[in-house]
């Protein structure tokens, strides 16, 4: 019997179970923190049923609550001992968590509601949900619509909604297209007028032209304004009535409205596209109300444009330093000092790349930037201050050592065979890296490059030092000259998940959106990797004749 199990150990098969069971678990872990994620980020988007409650308080006042329910638990009746509600005989209470919203009339979107002090629940069909730009949702029911000044009738409401939302479009269009390029054709001229007093080339009949450049800007842009004013004067003319759960009469003014829906009256079919619809404004809107409600399009945004800023930074740099090491240089202490200290920088924290980057990039490097290139702008900054080029090459920098580790490895599996055959066959040494090394070795590299970019999409706390900002007021990418715009601060979603989990003022309302954005990372930096395996997949399939 010992004699079976000394051979049993000696043949390997514990440690080959040991670590299928350890991969067994890991997978598991994986799905279920994906599982975990997934099903609490999508069911922010599910439209949930409303409900309305009729309560009688302990001391007999009756009252009415409308709202989703967000939560249900179980507390010990003990809690509640200090109240009058009658518990005999329980042990246990059921209490809920229901949004109510309307916080013009409340002062907070969540309360909790008892079991026994509820007399009656029910979901009315015609309670309407509200989503609005500012102050959250408002649940009510929809009683009278006023255009122009005249009741209407109530029927006719989504046409009038879908009006307002194409004149918010063009009042926007306007905002964020013709009236900022006028502001930036202003702001160029009088950095270029600046430019010339300091350079003492500012001529009479070069600030006349510039006089009369701001002028037909002017012009134009009063023009625009007046166009910008008449449209906001037609969303505004119309309103709403609402019946609130306390019964009082509130006017909503469509200027207001994004969407009404009524999820009582909802089918299958009706809520899944509603769910849909929600996802697509999730993905394209842009954030309201400090983070909590909208979209996430310029966390998305600003977190791809690092991720490949980063990527077309840290790839050549990687490789050419692996190339040095491995092919160029000798075998003597130095070089053991600097693979020592790649090995070492692979293991520095994050947070110090961020506070070398903020000192050494933005403060040195773009400071002197700006007293070269940029002396109009003075004393307000250009690169002399946090933005996506500088958080991009400090992340290339933390993840350099990935790259160069990888390459190496790949550079190292190539025989020396095929070295010496090209060289042999009179290519020069530069000519075999470039045709026969660097090919085989571009799987390696691929490799590296993913391990780069997995680590790059999830860093948080560098960026806050370098260049991310809770909200950006315009992306880093625009239709001004020279369009891509590095210098600018960007959004990303691993700190607007950070911003809306631990810095939200209504920490239940934003709890939902922590794990949607959090799966939207997740699916982000997959479909990153995945890009990047089929390209390295390729590149194998490509060079494995070669490496043959």
């Amino acid at each position: 019997m010992d004699k079976s199990n000394n051979t049993w150990f000696k043949s390997g098969a514990p440690w080959v179970w040991m670590s299928a069971a350890g991969v067994t678990i890991s997978l598991i872990s994986v799905v279920g923190l994906l599982w975990l994620i997934a099903s609490r980020g999508l069911t922010y988007f599910w439209p949930a049923p409303i409900h309305q409650f009729d309560i009688k308080d302990e001391l007999g006042k009756e009252y009415t609550v409308i709202g989703e329910i967000y939560d249900v638990e179980q507390i010990p009746a003990s809690q509640l001992a200090h109240t009058a509600i009658d518990l005999t005989g329980k042990e246990s209470v059921e209490r809920l968590l229901v949004k109510t919203g309307n916080r013009e009339l409340v002062s907070l979107d969540f309360r909790w509601l008892v079991e026994p002090l509820i007399v009656a629940q029910s979901e009315p069909e015609n309670v309407a949900v509200i989503e609005r730009r500012t102050n959250g949702n408002f649940y009510g029911f929809i009683e009278e619509l006023y255009i122009e000044g005249k009741k209407v009738d109530v029927a006719q409401l989504p046409e009038f909604v879908e009006r307002v939302d194409n004149l918010q479009e063009q009042i926007s269009e306007l905002q964020k297209s013709d009236i900022m390029s006028i502001n930036y054709e202003l702001e160029r001229i009088r950095l270029n007028r600046r430019k010339d007093e300091l350079n003492k080339e500012l001529t009479k009949a070069r600030n006349a032209q510039y006089d009369s450049d701001v002028a037909a800007l002017k012009a134009d842009y009063n023009e625009l304004e007046s166009e910008l004013n008449a449209l906001r004067a037609q969303v505004q003319r119309d309103h709403i009535v609402v019946r609130a759960m306390g019964g009082e009469r509130v006017n909503i003014n469509l200027e207001q409205v994004i969407e009404i829906s009524f999820h009582n009256k909802m089918g299958v079919i009706a809520k899944f596209g509603h769910f849909l619809k929600q996802i697509g404004k999730f993905i394209g809107d842009d954030p309201r109300e400090a983070n909590t409600e909208g979209g996430v399009f310029p966390a998305i945004f600003g977190t791809v444009l690092m991720v490949l800023l980063m990527t077309v930074i840290v790839s050549p740099l990687g490789v050419v330093a692996a190339i040095y090491l491995h092919e160029y240089a000798g075998k003597n202490a130095l070089t053991k000092l600097l693979r020592i200290a790649v090995i070492n920088l692979a293991g520095v924290p994050s947070i110090v790349y961020g506070v070398f980057g903020l000192g050494f990039f933005v403060y040195m490097v773009g400071g002197s930037l700006d007293q070269i290139f940029y002396p109009e702008s003075l004393p307000s900054p250009t690169f002399g201050s946090p933005g996506v080029m500088w958080s991009a090459i400090t992340l290339a920098i933390l993840t350099l050592p990935v790259v160069i580790v990888s390459t190496e490895e790949g550079l190292a599996r190539i025989p020396s065979s095929m070295r010496h055959g090209s060289l042999a066959l009179g290519a020069t040494k530069a000519e075999t890296l470039w045709r026969i090394i660097l090919p085989l070795a571009s799987p390696a590299i691929m490799t590296g490059i993913i391990l780069a970019i997995a680590r790059a999409a999830g860093e948080v706390a560098p960026l806050m030092l370098v260049g991310v900002v809770k909200m950006a007021p315009t992306l880093p990418l625009d239709g001004n000259f020279p369009f891509l715009h590095l210098e600018r601060k960007f959004m990303h979603l691993g700190f607007h998940i950070y911003d809306v989990g631990f810095q939200s003022p209504n920490v239940e309302a934003a709890r939902p959106l922590v794990y949607a954005t959090a799966l939207l990372l997740v699916t982000i930096i997959v479909a990153l990797n995945m890009t990047a395996v089929s390209i390295r997949n390729r590149l194998r399939e490509k060079y494995r004749a070669l490496e043959h």
